[in-house]
């Protein structure tokens, strides 16, 4: 190691330590109660990301919907309460924002995505991109995934044996690239075919690979933004060329080099196919912004191919001034890909894992598929149905959608387990957040209120939320899709979400219960609710497009496929147990023994069905 390369690491470490700390001198103390197990120097609040899902639960049952959390940037408030809640997303969001660590790194990673701006930019963005993703284009992007269903089913079927008996299948690598192939030809266009090829382009190779390396990197990326806001581009350029250069040979600095050359691997990719996307669109016999603005409106759907026409066709049918530059829209190709690649991926692999552990479920879901199919098919053209006939899946978007168990089964997965578990604010004005339910002070005494101050910060448990006792009932942390059957929600599916730009969100004047509504009290959540999809300006945008993804591709496998956990002893004895670790995303892995607690896998026994998993 030279000595320019010492001094360029010694001052980048001072730098950031200053500013990690000495920037930062002035500490708040939260008048809120909390667990008192704290590490010395990075407190509690690591528990939170690496405890798991019980120690989530533990500390928001014991304390409440506002907890005092340690960290080693002060104190911070861990929060579920609802109406805390509807203040800091909603109400008062101007007061929260994302910290600069969120935005810089997904700056850096993703361009001028939706989840990299703030203020004007972003409101801007949203106001673009929000008729993109309307129900009129989500049924039309359906046909895309049907196909990539049928695929997925065809390939797991001919991975069986004929005379039906059970195989053990790692379902996770096939789900991830169904939901891989899913993102880049319903959203990019990009003509991947992951499933049925040996290997991954060197794009979507780099895209399977991004989410794993953000887990391992949590701990360089507060370095990103003091980097980013204390040097010129130039300079940030030489430190990154310093630093990922191979004379620091640790395995985390390895890590460091991979995460470049993925993102200029994703850069180059996304950058070729939005040019060829956009040079597509200015072809001479480019409609007139009233024709195209009839495109994005779902009025002539024959020219639509995928999201990014739909978004080209919107942003070149939007006035001048609220346009958005090319910086931006692949900042919004890049972001739509990452963020439907492993949440879907997570929410797959947990709804085919419950299915598989709750039998009566599968056969209930399965049932009702093959209802929905033979109503279908009598009112067609007469015929019977039989899933044995064709293995392709054609209901209407609003079939699909509708179908009650099934969409049961898919909201309370993401109730239970949502693919993002936490989310982080930063205070940017000291204020007061009032509380729907009192919690204690450091004192013991109840209060209704906290304050929270200037730079201080607060963490949205999206878990907690979505399991709170008082609001979901007291079987809140269990598995029960049919709760969803006696609801509005489940009965009128999607109709009942609410839009991401309506504040009042704390009451409903519906006559007929609920669920997640208490006493009039719920959650300012965008979907049925819940906080699986946040609220407010910030909510996921894309969430019409994951639940119908999703509800594809279960429906498809459960209808020809029959799922149960593993039960045969490996060579040594053990029979594989699979364990839902809870770090930056939800990841199942095979327990020790029988696994080595690691690796990412979901082994199932798979068969093909057979009339008796129709019986429930």
């Amino acid at each position: 190691m030279s000595l320019s390369q010492l001094c360029g690491i010694g001052i980048l470490s001072v730098l950031v330590l200053w500013k990690m700390f000495g920037g930062s001198s002035t500490k708040y103390n939260i008048d809120l109660d909390g667990p008192r197990e704290v590490h010395w120097l990075t407190g509690n609040v690591r528990k939170v990301f690496e405890g798991g899902l019980d120690y989530c639960m533990k500390i928001a049952e014991q304390y409440g919907g506002a907890v005092k959390l340690q960290s080693l940037y002060g104190e911070v408030v861990y929060l579920s309460d609802p109406l805390a809640l509807y203040h800091v997303i909603m109400k008062d969001q101007h007061f929260f924002e994302e910290p600069d660590v969120f935005i810089m790194n997904n700056k850096v990673m993703f361009g001028d995505g939706l989840i990299s701006t703030i203020g004007e930019q972003h409101r801007k963005q949203r106001k673009l991109l929000n008729p993109v993703f309307s129900t009129s284009n989500m049924r039309e992007l359906l046909p895309t995934l049907q196909s990539i269903a049928h695929k997925l089913t065809s390939i797991v079927v001919s991975k069986l044996p004929d005379d039906g008996s059970y195989k053990e299948i790692d379902m996770l690598p096939l789900l991830s690239r169904t939901a891989l192939d899913g993102v880049c030809q319903a959203i990019l266009g990009y003509p991947s075919n992951t499933l049925e090829s040996a290997e991954n382009d060197e794009y979507t190779e780099a895209l399977r690979k991004m989410s794993p390396l953000i887990s391992k990197l949590i701990y360089f990326r507060p370095i990103v933004p003091v980097v980013m806001r204390n040097f010129s581009s130039y300079w940030t350029r030489k430190l990154v060329d310093l630093v990922t250069m191979p004379w620091i040979p640790t395995e985390r600095m390895k890590d460091v080099r991979e995460m470049r050359r993925i993102i200029e691997i994703m850069d180059n990719g996304s950058k070729k196919a939005f040019a060829e996307k956009k040079a597509a669109s200015e072809t001479p016999d480019t409609l007139s912004p009233a024709a195209m603005q009839s495109e994005v409106d779902g009025l002539n759907p024959g020219r639509r191919k995928d999201m990014m026409d739909i978004m080209l066709k919107a942003n070149s049918a939007s006035s001048s001034s609220e346009q958005l530059t090319d910086a931006e829209l692949l900042g919004q190709m890049n972001v739509m890909v990452f963020a439907g690649l492993d949440t879907t991926t997570s929410a797959l692999s947990r709804c085919v894992y419950l299915l598989a552990k709750n039998p009566l479920a599968q056969a209930r879901l399965r049932s009702e598929i093959r209802d929905a199919l033979e109503r279908m098919s009598l009112l067609q053209d007469g015929s019977s149905f039989s899933e044995h006939d064709s293995p392709l899946l054609h209901l209407s978007y609003d079939e699909l959608i509708n179908l009650p168990f099934l969409d049961g089964v898919v909201r309370e997965t993401l109730r239970l387990y949502p693919s993002l578990p936490h989310m982080v604010r930063n205070v940017l004005k000291a204020t007061t957040l009032p509380l729907q339910f009192p919690v204690h002070s450091s004192s013991g005494a109840e209060i209704s209120s906290i304050a929270v101050h200037e730079k201080s910060f607060v963490i949205i448990s999206i878990l907690a939320a979505n399991r709170n006792r008082t609001i979901w009932g007291d079987d809140a942390n269990e598995w029960k899709p049919e709760r969803w059957l006696s609801s509005p929600e489940g009965k009128h599916g999607q109709g009942t979400d609410v839009p991401s730009g309506d504040v009042e969100v704390l009451s409903s004047k519906l006559p007929a219960p609920i669920l997640g509504v208490k006493d009039g009290i719920r959650y300012p959540g965008v979907y049925s609710n819940m906080m699986t999809f946040l609220g407010g300006s910030r909510s996921c945008i894309g969430f019409k497009f994951a639940e119908m993804e999703i509800k594809q591709i279960i429906a498809a496998l459960v209808l020809h496929l029959h799922f149960v956990l593993p039960t045969d002893p490996d060579v040594n004895g053990y029979i594989k147990e699979i364990q839902w670790k809870m770090k930056a995303f939800h990841t199942p892995v095979v327990k020790p023994p029988a696994g080595d607690g690691e690796t990412p896998a979901v082994p199932l026994n798979v068969r093909l069905v057979q009339e008796e998993d129709f019986n429930w």
